[in-house]
Order: C-alpha cells, then structure tokens, then sequence
C-alpha cells in the first residue's frame, strides 16, 4: 500500500515509523529537510522536502496514485487544503488533522467530503473519549471494544493483593476459559506471553474477554468498584476544553490553570458547561490543599509538560485520590510512567495513530488496526478464504514468538481462542503483536 504523509511533527514522524515497519510504501512530506534527513537514516520510508499545499511537491510525492494521503501538519488550514489537493491529484483516500471540534459535526461531513476530505482526526477529542473512558472504569489502565462490546481487551496493573501474582500462565488456564492474558507489560518491554511464564507484582496484564467476565477479571486482579463524580483537571487546554463539553452532565468538573488570559477564556470556551474555573498553580501543595484536593475522586493532568503531569499525580495520589490519568506526550516517558503509581497515561500521538490505523481498513481489507500501545500492536484481521490459518486448529499451527491469538468474532458473536480452535473464513481475529511484526502476522491471514 502507498501512503504519502505530509508533515513530519510529532504526529507524523510516529506514523510515519510505525507504518514503516509494516513494509509499507511510504512517503514523508515536510519543509524541514534536517527534520527529514534524521527520520531517512533510521527508518524504511521516502521523505521528499517540500510544502503540503505545492501541486508540484504533491506530484513528486506520487500523491496521484497514493491509496492514503495523511496530513499531519501542525496548521489545520494547510492540512485541509493539501487534502484537497492530494484528491484532485488522484489521491484514493485522504485524512485531515483538524483542530476545530465543530469540523466533526454530522452536518459538516458533505462539505469536506465534496471538497476532497474522506476523514477528520481531532487528537484532542480522542483523548478526551480515552479520559472518560479511564473515569468509567477507574480499576483499568486502558478499555476497548470491539464489535459493539462483543470482544473487549482490558488492561490492568497488578498490586500486591492480586490472586495471579506468583502464578504461572499454564496454571491459570488450566481450570478456566474465560480470558486470555494477550500480553505482558513489564517494566519498559512489552511480552507476548507463553505457559511458563510468571505474572509478577507491578505487571500490567492485557486481558481479553468478553463482557460477562469482565468483573471476574477485576476480582483476581484485587481491584475494588467504585465511582467517580469529583474530577480536577490541572491544564485548561484543547483536551480540557472538550472533556469538559463531553462530561460535564457526569462529573463535577474543577479546571485549574496558573495563566489567566487561559483562565479568562475558559468561560466562553466552555459555555454551556457547568464547571469551575480555578486560577492557581496546582504544582502548589497548599493550594491544593485549599481547593480540596483530598475529596477529589479523580485528578487529570493535562499541562504541555509531561514531567509536570507526571508529578502532579503522583502527588494527587498522596493525598488519597483514587484515580490519576497524565497527559504524557513524550513516547519514551510512557514506560517510566506506567510503572509509577499514576494510574492512566495518555498519548495524543498514540490515540491519533490508532485512530488512522483503523482508517487504513478502507484501502485494505485484510486487516483493521485498531490499537497502538508504545512497542506493541493489536489488529483485527478479517480471514480470507484458503487462507493459512484455516488449514489446521490453532495449536497446531506454528506461530511466531512475538504473535498471540487473542480471540475472534464469529457471525457477530465474540468468543475466545483456544488450543482446539479452528479458525474460519469470515472471522474477525484479534491479534496481539510486538511492534515491526504486524506484516508477519498478516501471512498467516492470506
């Protein structure tokens, strides 16, 4: 598949190396040729040096005969207009970081598809979903589902009161199919777990199940129900803002932010919403001491500065609030902050990528990406007739160390994989993989 991403920000540079790694056709777009050389010498991709809105820079990109156009550039104008480009260039699909929520708007959809754009992607308002999604589940690191619920992967941390610590994997099957441990998150790598191996204190565990032991899961794991209604928000940036419209009838929502020209805004920014608006440092532990950050049930940092939303919860969580969730934008902070007790970490790079991921099912049947974590990722593949996965049950089918079976949909109804399995044409298989291997993992598929 070609794919021609124009800017090589933050955002662009992360899709751009992961979908490299999949032996993907890719071209990277941006002005900064220094930007550009740095990314060519460790990656498996094409950059060409020129403007997103150029005709000519497009062409040379190969744009007219491109299965996906991406624009990632830091200007939401300019991705908008060079998708408009890419299409009358021949562009087969294109897609557009925006920074404009009421783009998203059912009514508006005719008017960027008649104008060449196919898709909008809005960091911001991902992020926001994964928040409430974290604030819905506190006991889980992360949530999805698939297939309106019918599968769903939960990721859990374990503390010291987990039944499962000290527990071989072989050991937990042996008497249950009600799950699959998927993968392994374990200090700063990721592990497609085998039988033997041991579920240590501090693990993150990726789950796969079904709804109906979902609450089995979390009582292995030591987790207690509880909910959340007090949320304080240190940042009153573009995620705020958003979680704000989206929540605000669920949570009692405070945003603290120490600049205020922010805090003057926020008001009309967030009209219609009933929130508190706090000008003050929440670095500051008598202020928060002031603003009651002890009855808090949920504290969200969401500055520019990972360090700072770092610390910040962690002080949130020494004055007893049960649910942290850090902003933390800088990939290679992520392991670091997983293994702190912070509670849910998200990436705006991470959910956007996930997002295009999915995207990339229009030009490709074969497979659906829909989850991205920092070294590993998961795909719903959709099994083709013939294919070689049909040809025998699962165990005895020779798979690679860095792949696992996590379940599969079948006539719309989820189930989990077992040894005995046999996989067949038409069923969605969830796929669980250690970065780079995603396009190893297809062959078994096709």
């Amino acid at each position: 598949m070609k794919i021609v991403i124009a800017g090589a920000g933050e955002v662009g540079s992360h899709l751009a190396k992961l979908l490299s790694r999949e032996e993907q056709d890719i071209v990277l777009i941006d002005r900064d040729a220094e930007k550009l050389a740095r990314i060519d010498a460790n990656y498996n991709l094409m950059t060409h040096v020129g403007g997103p809105t150029s005709f000519a820079d497009l062409q040379a990109a190969g744009v007219a005969d491109c299965d996906l156009f991406i624009a990632v550039t830091p200007f939401e104008n300019a991705n908008l207009v060079s998708c408009e480009i890419a299409k009358g260039l021949g562009a087969r699909k294109t897609v557009a970081r925006i920074d404009n929520h009421e783009f998203l708007h059912a009514d508006t959809r005719e008017f960027f598809n008649e104008r060449g754009v196919d898709h909008l992607i809005y960091p911001e308002q991902l992020a926001a979903q994964e928040i409430i999604t974290a604030l819905e589940r506190p006991w889980v690191r992360q949530w999805f589902e698939l297939h309106n619920g019918q599968l769903i992967v939960v990721g859990v941390k374990l503390r010291e009161n987990a039944s499962l610590i000290g527990r071989k994997l072989r050991d937990i099957t042996v008497n249950q199919h009600n799950y699959h441990v998927s993968a392994i998150r374990r200090h700063h790598e990721t592990i497609i777990p085998r039988g033997d191996d041991e579920i240590l204190q501090g693990d993150i565990l990726y789950f796969t199940t079904t709804i109906d032991y979902v609450d089995e899961i979390r009582k292995i794991c030591g987790k207690r129900v509880y909910s959340i209604r007090k949320v304080m928000i240190m940042g009153g940036g573009r995620i705020a803002v958003r979680l704000a419209h989206m929540a605000h009838d669920r949570y009692d929502i405070s945003i603290i932010d120490d600049d205020r020209d922010v805090c003057r805004r926020l008001p009309e920014k967030c009209s219609g919403c009933d929130v508190h608006i706090i000008c003050g440092d929440a670095r500051n532990n008598d202020f928060l001491i002031e603003e009651n950050i002890d009855k808090m049930d949920a504290f969200v940092a969401l500055t520019d500065h990972s360090e700072t939303n770092i610390l910040a919860c962690l002080t949130a969580k020494e004055y007893h609030v049960s649910k942290t969730v850090a902003e933390v934008e800088n990939i290679q902070f992520i392991p670091e902050a997983e293994g702190l007790n912070i509670g849910t970490v998200i990436n705006k790079k991470l959910l956007a990528s996930s997002k295009i991921f999915q995207l990339l099912l229009d030009a490709d049947e074969s497979s659906s990406k829909f989850m991205a974590l920092a070294d590993a990722e998961v795909a719903e593949i959709v099994v083709r007739e013939g294919s070689k996965i049909t040809k025998a049950p699962v165990k005895d089918q020779k798979f690679f160390r860095e792949m696992t079976l996590g379940g599969l949909v079948r006539n719309g109804k989820g189930m989990l994989v077992e040894g005995s399995t046999q996989i067949c044409p038409g069923d969605h298989v969830v796929v669980f993989c250690l970065t780079g291997f995603i396009h190893k993992a297809e062959k078994y598929f096709i």
